[in-house]
């Protein structure tokens, strides 16, 4: 049986719970439409709750956003590892604390009139306010802290909080309800007790909350911010105001540093780690410096305005779901739109997200392009350029495999990555387009006993390689393509005995019998209506094809599931299911995996699909959903 007070009352209503804030919100917009506006916002108690809850939100928010903004903070990182789904569903209901101080915060402005119709400023009340917290409420916090420490309050309450391994903004909140009803206190101690004596004020209370949780969220940010220069002019000021290397340390060796914000408490009760200023120092000094280098590096791009706030740095949790259209997403467009166009203007290649994989470090890099850039032929130098970049200072850090996503392989673009190679001979980093795993994920999901395939795209890198495979197999390829010399040129590298398996085919209803459509290139409802009821749509095309035939079904872009052993592992890849990356995110990890040294560039080769399938199952690597894909082939096979 639980302790009691350690769930939250409201967990059945899921993300429900905000209207929990209903009442309060009732009563301010009414205040709103029938009094006067000014007054209101002096006066109204439940609209003051209300933007303070979201501005404690927003505090978070920011703070969270900045320590996930890793091209700015991966050298001022204190522990070096990711925050994998585990935690981040752990934290996943942060903000309980703010709904029950804000539920808190109304009762008592309902039953204690004394709190209502406050000056906007009292500067007596400030120095009150700063008085009962360091008099009251830090050493308060320091006993409370080291009793939840305890054995009994340890195991059923306070190891929530420490389950989370990398402190994070978002930890702050992840506690019990007992822990945060003392904190609850903690906070109101100050805030009434300077109330009390008549000295209140709405700044003051505004400022010493919003001051409260961006310290709380300072200490867990995992990011040190506060520079060693500052403690060695004012040597006092360590004692006064802690750092993220100072709460870190309580987190990892956690019988020491408990103080609220102010160290001068474990001073005095000899729970100050030893560590702590040498470690703040060493990390103080490190940040600017170039850290680890990475093993791996995907290049990735962004696909359009929406999906570019579908990365940790923006929110996290969204991120850490597949990318779906969220309603929510269209208020940010604006400043996505403005972020879009400085990056364009002025930003370079940086880095998004990290994961460790069998002692290697794998980073995702981002060029600073959207996808419909990437058509207009007066962006096309700029685009190279920056692909260019990326790859030299990738060879300049010792990266051994830089895999190139989707259209910055483009072969009208860099001839899958041809230009960089040819221009740079003497590259030691090995430049990889992932198109041989991706077209051995697509064959495989291929039942062995298909006899007819319909094949857009088949012309492309891609599509070639999936022609030439298959007419060996003896699989009849419908290859829909205008022009007769390229499809010639293909049908010409099959077999002599296969190449009356490759069939040209100009027009959509040549497949209108066919079951199996392999999409290379976008089409539309209008076109997919061609396919037969019952039909399977392969794809390798990005954006993916909208999922218009009730009755047919669709497979994801091609994709594998990253190995079990998998570290730090905390975002999803667009629209990839937690721990599934594209294949050609995939080919580049088994390129590191199996140590090769050519580079994968220009037009596959054919006989290496089966080679690279099987290597990246003997490292661990698994087909997505296999036995939902054998299920789908089976549909199609009937």
């Amino acid at each position: 049986m639980a302790a009691p007070l350690t769930a939250w009352p409201w967990e059945f209503l899921g993300s429900y719970k905000y209207l929990l804030f209903g009442p309060l919100i009732g009563k301010a917009l009414y205040s709103i439409i029938h009094e006067d506006p000014l007054k209101v916002l002096m006066n109204s108690w439940c609209l003051h709750i209300l933007i303070l809850c979201a501005l404690r939100g927003i505090v978070h928010q920011l703070w969270s956003s900045y320590t996930n903004m890793l091209f700015l903070t991966r050298t001022r990182r204190i522990l070096q590892q990711g925050v994998d789904f585990k935690q981040i569903d752990k934290e996943w209901d942060w903000d309980n604390f703010i709904i029950l101080q804000g539920l808190i915060a109304s009762t008592a402005c309902y039953l204690l009139q004394f709190l209502q119709n406050l000056p906007l400023w009292n500067t007596i009340g400030f120095i009150s306010t700063l008085v009962l917290h360091v008099g009251v409420s830090e050493p308060l916090y320091y006993w409370m802290h080291r009793r939840f420490h305890g054995n009994y309050f340890f195991e059923n309450y306070h190891s929530l909080h420490h389950s989370s391994p990398i402190p994070q903004p978002f930890t702050a909140g992840n506690a019990t309800l007992l822990e945060h009803l003392v904190l609850g206190a903690i906070v109101g101690i100050p805030v009434l007790g300077t109330t009390l004596m008549g000295c209140g004020s709405i700044f003051v209370i505004y400022g010493y909350v919003l001051v409260f949780d961006f310290l709380r969220c300072l200490g867990l940010s995992n990011v040190e911010v506060i520079s060693h220069k500052l403690f060695e002019k004012a040597p006092l000021l360590r004692y006064l105001l802690y750092t993220p290397t100072y709460h870190s340390l309580h987190h990892t060796e956690m019988d020491t540093n408990f103080c609220l914000f102010m160290p001068l408490f474990d001073a005095v009760g000899k729970t100050l780690n030893s560590k702590s200023w040498g470690l703040h120092k060493e990390i103080s000094l490190n940040a600017g410096k170039n850290g680890r280098a990475p093993d791996f590096v995907f290049l990735a791009h962004v696909v359009d305005l929406s999906s570019s706030l579908h990365v940790p740095f923006v929110f996290r949790s969204f991120s850490s779901l597949p990318f779906t259209m969220r309603f929510f997403l269209v208020g940010f467009w604006p400043s996505g739109i403005v972020a879009m166009l400085a990056m364009w203007a002025w930003a370079k290649t940086f880095l998004i997200t990290f994961y460790n994989l069998r002692g290697r470090l794998h980073q995702t890099w981002a060029v600073p392009r959207y996808g419909f850039q990437y058509f207009l032929p007066f962006a096309l130098d700029g685009i190279n350029k920056q692909i260019e970049q990326a790859i030299l200072r990738a060879d300049k850090m010792g990266v051994k495999v830089i895999s190139l996503a989707a259209l910055n392989k483009n072969e009208g673009l860099n001839g899958g990555g041809t230009l960089f190679v040819n221009k740079h001979p003497d590259l030691r980093v090995r430049v990889v387009h992932g198109n041989t795993l991706t077209a051995a994920v697509i064959l495989n999901e291929i039942p062995k006993d298909v006899e007819e395939v319909f094949l857009s795209g088949a012309t492309s890198k891609l599509g070639r390689a999936i022609a030439l495979y298959l007419c060996r197999r003896k699989v009849r390829v419908l290859m829909l393509t205008l022009s007769t010399e390229r499809f010639q040129k293909i049908q010409k590298e099959a077999p002599a005995d296969c190449q009356h398996y490759l069939v040209q085919v100009t027009k959509y209803q040549a497949a209108r019998n066919c079951k199996a459509w392999i999409v290379g290139k976008w089409i539309t409802p209008r076109e997919q209506r061609w396919a037969p009821s019952g039909a399977h749509f392969h794809q390798f095309v990005v954006p993916p094809i909208l999922h218009f035939r009730r009755d047919c079904t669709y497979g994801d872009l091609a994709a594998m599931r990253l190995p079990d052993d998998v570290q730090g592992l905390g975002s999803c890849e667009y629209t990839m299911d937690r721990g599934v990356v594209h294949a050609c995110h995939a080919g580049g990890v088994v390129h590191l995996l199996e140590g090769w040294t050519h580079h994968e560039v220009g037009a596959l080769d054919v006989d290496r699909i089966d080679v690279v399938w099987k290597a990246a199952l003997k490292h661990g690597l698994k087909p997505v959903s296999s036995s939902e894909v054998n299920s789908l082939c089976n549909n199609i096979s009937e």
